[in-house]
């Protein structure tokens, strides 16, 4: 177990190259069990999740190539229905992707109940509605999840909520069932625009992928191909926020803008100076910068994932900056921390109320979940003094070479060890 230590107050400049999607790679991987021959994923994030669900294929009988460059070769064709009931499907939430790809290849899937971040009850309801709604018999046996179908029928299915998860699990089990499957009230995230790349590559027929209609006719079989993930624009965002926090101009490349138009409108309104390329942003920051609001909504709009960087970014504005959470009423467990700092955050319900500007100060504190520990090394690198960031299983999740990076923009960080006394401590907290 580690900790990651960061010397505060230094400028950041340079260039920084953003890593594939996580939240693309967790659905593209179990997406390999669907085809009957070899499928190569070019561009995966260095990160945890990643080995995670490497694990859990060979764990099914696949055969999985990753190489240094992070692209993963997967041979799908000697894999089994093997039941997943525990172990490492508990490590990671996109664990249920797991469930539509193998109803999708074997008719049957045993899933663990998934793991992953803490944020409030995330339910999978949707996702058992689309599978019953397909023909699926599902049952809680356990604390696992049990799939069976005799076949699998096109069936015209409206999610209640725009759900991300169950869009893309829906997907999954649906490119190899009989007749057309409709998707009403689909999400539109380019994650799902990217799995759907991934599977027409594969030789199914999708159509209104990044609509809330999703059309999908059956095909019995799917191929092997070769697919490069999309850029992570969640990482992206982060590096903006920080840029914006203490750049000096920070290019950040490998980034497709188009799909961070919620949070480049509101730096600008917060006076950060931004410029788009094709591929590329290059953020700096100003002295002042001014007090926003943000909400959180589905995508297009500003995104869950970045509410807690930017909480952060927003203890340096001028005035009172309200940001509300309208998808995870529990993503506010990084305000303790942050308060241990010197910001002045006091929560409402499911809004946090920001004044500012303070000086943050080093301090100990604990990341509860991935993005509030993305939330917690931007204010460590904003802060006075030295700060230790505890936790970093859940960075790890979803930043790839964090400290690599970091130090190349002209940061001081550096991960140590825990002491046993430390390890004590955290297990009591």
């Amino acid at each position: 177990m580690e900790k990651l230590k960061i010397a505060g107050g230094y400028p950041l400049k340079g260039t920084v190259r953003i890593s594939g999607a996580k939240n693309s790679a967790v659905a593209l991987i179990p997406a390999t069990i669907l085809a009957e021959s070899p499928v190569t994923i070019e561009g995966l994030p260095d990160i945890s999740d990643v080995e995670i669900l490497k694990d859990l294929l060979e764990e099914i009988g696949g055969k999985v190539e990753l190489s240094n460059d992070f692209d993963m070769t997967v041979d799908p064709s000697t894999m089994i229905s093997m039941p997943l009931p525990n172990g490492k499907v508990k490590k990671l939430r996109a664990s249920y992707y797991l469930m539509g790809a193998m109803l999708g290849r074997f008719k049957k899937a045993v899933i663990g109940l998934p793991g992953g971040c803490h944020l409030g009850p995330r339910p999978i309801d949707q996702h058992i509605k689309g599978f019953e709604a397909l023909g699926a018999q599902v049952t809680n046996e356990q604390g696992a999840i049990y799939l069976r179908a005799d076949e699998l029928r096109g069936a015209r299915i409206y999610l209640d909520v725009v759900s991300v998860g169950a869009t893309i699990n829906i997907m999954l089990a649906a490119v190899r069932a009989k007749g057309r499957t409709i998707i009403e009230n689909a999400a539109k995230e380019p994650e799902i625009i990217d799995v759907a790349t991934l599977l027409t590559n594969m030789g199914a027929k999708i159509k209104g992928a990044g609509t809330d209609v999703i059309r999908i006719d059956g095909v019995d079989t799917l191929h092997g191909c070769r697919h490069t993930i999309i850029p992570d624009r969640i990482e992206a965002g982060t590096y903006m926020i920080l840029g914006a926090a203490m750049g000096e101009g920070v290019l950040i490349d490998n980034v497709i803008p188009q799909h961070l138009e919620s949070l480049i409108a509101k730096l600008r309104e917060m006076g950060v100076t931004i410029e788009t390329g094709d591929d590329q942003v290059f953020v700096s920051s100003s002295e002042k910068l001014k007090a926003v609001d943000i909400k959180t909504l589905v995508y297009p709009g500003f995104p869950t994932d970045l509410q807690q960087p930017f909480t952060t970014l927003l203890t340096k504005a001028a005035g009172s900056s309200v940001v509300t959470d309208t998808i995870y009423g529990a993503r506010f467990k990084h305000i303790d921390e942050l308060r241990r700092m010197n910001a002045n955050i006091k929560v409402e319900g499911r809004s946090a109320i920001i004044s500012g500007p303070v000086k943050l100060q080093g301090a100990k504190v604990k990341a509860s979940d991935l993005r509030a520990g993305a939330s917690l090394f931007i204010a460590g690198l904003m802060a006075e003094g030295i700060t230790e960031v505890t936790g970093l299983d859940h960075i790890d999740r979803g930043y790839s070479q964090l400290v690599e990076k970091l130090n190349g923009l002209g940061a001081t960080v550096w991960r140590e060890a825990l002491t046993k006394e430390e390890v004590e401590q955290l297990k009591n907290t």
